[in-house]
This record gives structure tokens, sequence and C-alpha cells, in this order.
């Protein structure tokens, strides 16, 4: 008869209610088991796959595959082969191409067809390009300077420039060639043989028929073979900006914006001195006698000073369109540059406090030579929505206290939109319109709309026009 299994003891109880996640009490405990959970009316037992450590990776962590590795291996390689291929061909001129060219067609019809007379041709053209190679090995270690006398000329003017090369190491350095770019162009110069410490001096002028502004350099040193196939550069010195300012004309005796500036916009501070006049106040010691109101004092018996507030300058502003649509032709737009520059330097000659303005932002005006280095820089702009009309829009919305507005732009701006743009500026300020018209003989002057607008052909008509505005 078989045996009936023993009850289990308590301790056996517990250690199987550990094993299977329960503890004696009943309660719930925290294993670190994930998975699905089963439910009774006493207890609620986790049941699933052990959970890594805290510190491990997550199960569900990406890992790059074979595919992604050799594919980023392969975009590094190709962009270092890269970079060496351009170093390479930046090395070849278009001679050298070409008698690159006519090897490779020579080598395949000689070998295509046999004929001796190619093998020999192919033969003589590599030879060269063999022999020309090793031109482009070697050092050249000058140390360069490069000093110009002037970065802002006008146009018209020569900048003169001098450019110094010397020989800083303990061996002579071969003669080769020096190349200076000048803005688009460039300039070249033959350095001969140079002896260790020794120096050459090579000195040049640079012609400006445009304004603009140009960078000068860097310069390179150049080797290169004697038949002009190959040729290496290597730069010494960083460009240098040569600003080449737009023509201006002076504008004697003439004192713009004066009647508005004298007038003055009275603030809430009170001074000693000033146009507005404010109160009567008694003497103080250090007052200027000259301000002694002496109707009052003869009342009062006491000296009685005038009080006055305290009054800003207002300010003078230029709007110049770039805008390509406003000008007939590029003649046109470096006229109204010029004006620009003629009138804003007239401003700052006066003491007016001058803000310049074009589509794209303002101009630096803190003096006359960055207003004209500003001008240099100045480029036609192809957007339609930024005509003469959006630029005193533009005016109106970030000028404040503004005496005069002077508007700039080319025979492509009508009377309508003309008298729209002054119709969007603050009110109360007195507008004037410069007009770049290539087709007027004389000077123009007419009013349109509460605007005094002026048409010029030539730089030298500006003066007696602006004279017939202010008389």
């Amino acid at each position: 008869m078989a045996t009936p299994p023993a009850a289990p003891t308590p301790a056996r109880r517990a250690h199987r209610g550990r094993r299977d996640g329960v503890d004696g009490s009943g309660g719930e405990v925290e294993t670190g088991t994930v998975g699905s959970t089963t439910r009774d009316a006493d207890a609620t037992v986790r049941v699933g796959v052990t959970t890594p450590a805290a510190d491990a990776a997550p199960v569900n962590a990406e890992t790059p595959s074979r595919l992604v590795l050799l594919r980023e291996r392969l975009e590094a390689w190709w962009a270092i082969a890269r970079r060496r291929i351009d170093a390479v061909t930046r090395t070849i001129r278009p001679l050298g191409w070409v008698m690159l060219t006519a090897t490779v067609l020579l080598w395949v019809v000689a070998v295509s067809f046999g004929w001796q007379e190619m093998i020999i041709a192919a033969v003589i053209l590599t030879a060269i390009i063999v022999i020309s190679v090793p031109f482009l090995f070697g050092g050249t270690a000058y140390d360069v300077d490069l000093d110009l006398t002037r970065t802002h000329v006008v146009v018209g003017e020569r900048a003169i420039g001098g450019l110094t090369l010397v020989n800083g190491t303990a061996r002579s350095i071969l003669p080769s060639r020096v190349v200076l770019p000048v803005g688009s162009g460039r300039g070249e110069f033959d350095v001969p043989r140079l002896a260790p410490q020794a120096m050459h001096e090579e000195l040049f002028a640079i012609p400006t028929t445009a304004r603009g502004v140009l960078a000068v350099g860097p310069v390179s040193v150049l080797r290169g073979d004697p038949l002009g196939l190959f040729e290496r550069s290597s730069d010494r010195r960083q460009a240098v900006d040569l600003y080449v300012h737009p023509r201006t004309t002076p504008l004697e005796g003439l004192s713009l914006g004066r009647l508005r500036d004298l007038e003055g916009l009275p603030s809430s501070q009170l001074a000693r001195d000033d146009v507005s006049f404010h109160a009567l106040r008694e003497y103080q010691p250090g007052d200027d006698l000259r301000h002694v109101h002496w109707k009052s004092t003869a009342r009062v018996g006491d000296l009685m000073m005038r009080q006055y507030e305290e009054t800003r300058r207002s300010h003078f502003v230029l709007g110049l369109s770039t805008y390509a649509g406003d000008y007939s032709d590029p003649d046109e737009f470096e006229l109204a540059i010029s004006a620009a520059g003629s009138i804003g330097l007239r401003a700052l000659r006066d003491s007016r406090m001058l803000e310049a303005r074009t589509q794209r932002g303002p101009l630096r005006t803190q003096g006359p030579r960055r207003l004209l280095d500003n001008l240099s820089a100045l480029e036609h702009s192809r957007q339609r929505d930024g005509g003469i009309v959006a630029l005193a829009g533009t005016i109106a919305a970030n000028s404040h206290d503004v005496a005069i507005v002077v508007l700039f732009c080319g025979s492509g701006v009508d009377s309508a939109e003309l008298k729209l743009a002054c119709s969007r500026l603050p009110q109360g300020v007195r507008a004037l319109a410069v007009v770049a018209d290539s087709a007027v003989e004389s000077p123009l002057l007419r009013r349109v709309g509460d605007a005094d607008v002026v048409s010029i052909s030539a730089l030298d008509q500006l003066p007696p026009a602006i004279r017939k505005v202010l008389s």
C-alpha cells in the first residue's frame, strides 16, 4: 500500500513561495521579471523572462549593420580621394589637358592599328609630360609681405602697392613666378633666383575703372614647367580689401536741413541755453548774462533768467533704391550712388544726424569713409517688391524724428510711384527725390505731390539743382 505524501512543512511552503514569486503573506514581490501577469483572489504573480541588469544595454538598442558601416567607410574614402583628385586636376593647365588628351588618343590609335608613326608621336608626347612633372616638386619658402599704400581710392585713381619676398631659408630658391589676384584679374611677377636671406621687391599699380570692393591677394607662388603644362600654387598671404569709392561732387555753401534743425524737437529736459523757450527763473551763479530777461528784471527787481527746453536735432535720411527695375541702365544706378554719396558727405560735414537705407537694410554712416565704403559694396537687387515705394515704407517704420528724407532712384520710377512713395513718409517731413535720368539734357525740377523732384543726367548737375530746391 502506497504511503501518502507528507504535508509540506512551513519552511518548504516558504521556500516554494519564494521560488514561485510569492511570499508567505500573499503580497506582491518585485522580482525584476517582465511578461504576463496572472492574478487570483489572494496574490498577483509576475511570470516571464528575467530582465537584464540595470547597467546592461537595452534589449531594443539598434546596432549599426555591416552595410551601414561599409557605406560610411566608403564615403570617407571617397572624400579623401576626391580631395586628392581635385589637388591633382588643379595643377593641370589648359595646354596640359590638350597634351594629355592627345597622348591618350595617339596611344589608342597606335595600339589599335599598329601604326609606327603614331607610336613614335605617342612616345614623344609621353616623354614631354614625364619630363614636365618634376618641375612641380620642391618648395618656395618665401616670406611674402603685401603692402597697399591706400586701401580706399576713388574710381579712376590708381592704387599703388608693393610686394616684398624674402628668402628666409639657408638655401637658394630657384627662379619662380608670383601671382597677385586683383578682383577677377591677376598680375604675374617673375622672381629671380634668391640667395639665402636675399630680398626682392616688386611695385605695382592697380587701375580702377568701376566702383566696388576688390580682393587683392592672396599672393600665390607658382611652380611649373617651362611649357606651361602643369602649375602648382601655394598661398602666402591673406587677401586685402581695396575699396573703390564712387565719384562724388562737393556741395559747398549748402546747409541741408538747417531750418528744421534750428527749430529742434523739444524734450522734457531743461537747459540754460537752447532754442525752445520754457519759463523764467531767478539768477544763479554761473548763469550767462546774455540770457537775462531785462523787462522782468526791471519789474521784479531781481535778475530773471530765461529757461529753455533742451531740444534734440532731428536727423537726415537718405533712401537709395537698389532695385534693378528702378533704373533703365547701370549708369543710372552709378549716378544715383554718386549723388547719394555727395549729399551724405555734405550732411556729415554739417554735423547732421545722418542715416542711409536701402531695401537690404541700413548703411553705416558713422563717418565719411564708412559711408563711402558701404556705397562701394552696393549691388542691384532683383526683388520685385523692393522698389522705391517699399523703401519709403521701411524708412517711415524705422526712422524717427526725421527732418528731411532724400530718395534716390532712376528713370524707371514714374511720377505715380514717386507720389505714392512720398505719401508713405511721416507727416511733416520734407521730401526730396533725386532721379538719375540719362535722357534729360539739363537739370529738371518739378513738384510731385508734397515732394521736390530733381532729375539729373550727370553728377556735375547736382549742385545747381540742389541749390534751386533750397532757394
